[in-house]
């Protein structure tokens, strides 16, 4: 990836491009809803298809000049169609945010209910959180886990019975577990709601075989295209011929709502980019790849809880690890920034049962996609692993005090002020922690083993 020409008009935006290029070079990256896109993905997305203005969809535009951008989105679809096996498939979205919205507008009317997994037990704010569209438009009702940290479909069956939604949404952000769409089916057909199958997280897994298919069970699925996809940053929508057999017409309501209901122009150049990494996932190579990614993410989880972290639902099934902070006596706002000093890069998030706000959550979450295109595999999580345990013990032997910090940012005795300058008594403390500092020069050695997909420089 070249930026020379960055470089030479505008040499602030090229430093910080820099910059951010080194830190995924030397930082061990974690966070579920990250990954590496190729080097072909970011050609895509960096071609003269940025250029384009393409309102409509092929063959159907409101601007001339598409013949070949026409040819670019009907290969996306194609693919698509193939490789998920649906009818149906629009990869305009912007991303994930509104491609739930335009889903959202084509199936209810203001004021429907919409069920879907509570923030806290790892939904996402699409999927009817009060403070987003989805929970401001519609009435959102949220389901959670049971008692092991799994989620109850008796209870789920019970809740859908009593508010009757209109659409039942089978998701998660940060749910360790498989996603059994069969028995959301199986309450969304008797309740007559629409299951929407949100599978931004685990598309990758789904089209590797090591997940569950949606396909058979849900009328609409949505994903996003840069997670485990190795894409850009994009979504599409399809709709199941169990969808279609449902609504004849749920297509053309989509696409409606697509454009020009929510959207203007298609990013072209990201549709490429859509087009070319769903080229590599039809690979018997991504395959392999989904395997080694939930092989390393089942060895980290055991060794993790080897060291003693408290794994909500005791492990994992996927791509994702989610770690409840509190036996560790380090709030997980504290522990992310702690352990990103130290060269590991991965987000703080509720858990169930949190008492604390979302901003300063009592849990971590962290994954293995973006370290398995790195090439790790299973004895390279051990090592992380360690070090992730390194840097959490060396967070307690600072002197700080924990509780206090609890107190004044969320407590009887909030305080914002307080709490800002404990934050920063906090980051000069790990910076000048010998073990973090330690651990981070020595992930940063062992990172330059393994090289980070689509850098060149």
């Amino acid at each position: 990836m070249n930026i020379k020409n960055i470089a030479n008009v505008d040499n602030e935006t090229a430093k910080y491009i820099k910059l951010e290029t080194e830190r995924q070079k030397n930082m061990l990256e974690m966070i579920p809803s990250e990954n590496y896109a190729s080097k072909a993905v970011l050609e895509a997305v960096g071609s003269v298809l940025a250029n384009k203005y393409s309102e409509g969809y092929p063959r159907k535009r409101y601007y001339q000049g598409n013949k070949y951008i026409d040819e670019i989105e009907l290969i996306a679809i194609e693919r698509a169609k193939k490789l998920f096996k649906v009818p149906y498939v629009n990869v305009q979205p912007y991303s994930g945010s509104p491609a739930n919205a335009e889903i959202y507008l084509a199936l209810m009317k203001p004021g429907d209910t919409l069920m879907g997994l509570t923030l806290s037990y790892g939904g996402h704010l699409t999927h009817g959180s009060p403070v987003s569209m989805s929970g401001a438009v519609y009435k959102g009702v949220l389901y959670d886990f049971g008692e092991k940290g799994k989620i109850d479909f008796d209870e789920l069956e019970k809740l859908a019975l009593k508010v009757k939604p209109k659409i039942i949404v089978a998701s998660t952000t940060a749910y360790p577990r498989i996603v059994d769409f069969a028995k959301f089916a199986k309450v969304a057909d008797k309740v007559g709601a629409y299951l929407l199958a949100d599978i931004s997280h685990i598309v990758g897994l789904v089209i590797g075989g090591c997940h569950p298919d949606p396909v058979p069970y849900a009328h609409v699925i949505m994903t996003t295209t840069h997670k485990t996809l190795r894409g850009p940053r994009g979504a599409m929508i399809m709709v199941t011929q169990k969808g279609l057999k449902k609504d004849p017409d749920l297509a053309d309501k989509i696409d409606k709502w697509v454009f020009p209901g929510l959207q203007g122009g298609p990013h072209d150049h990201v549709t490429a980019g859509i087009a070319v990494c769903l080229k590599e996932a039809g690979t018997v190579a991504f395959k392999r790849y989904v395997k080694q990614v939930v092989a390393n993410c089942k060895v980290l989880a055991s060794e993790l809880t080897y060291y003693g972290f408290d794994l909500v639902s005791g492990g994992t099934d996927n791509h994702l690890i989610l770690i409840d902070t509190h036996n560790k006596g380090i709030n997980g706002r504290l522990m992310a920034i702690g352990l990103e000093e130290a060269g590991i890069i991965l987000n703080r998030n509720w858990v169930p049962k949190d008492e604390a706000p979302p901003f300063f959550p009592n849990g971590i979450r962290l994954g293995t996609s973006a370290l398995t295109s790195r090439g790790m595999r299973e004895k390279e999580m051990k090592k992380v692993a360690a070090w992730i345990h390194k840097a959490v013990e060396a967070m307690k032997t600072l002197e700080f005090d924990y509780k206090t910090w609890v107190d004044i940012a969320y407590g009887q005795k909030k305080d914002p002020q307080k709490r800002k300058r404990l934050d920063s008594t906090f980051y000069n403390l790990i910076s000048i922690c010998p073990d973090i500092k330690k651990t981070a020069q020595e992930i940063k050695n062992f990172c330059k083993r393994y090289p980070v997909p689509g850098i060149d420089f």
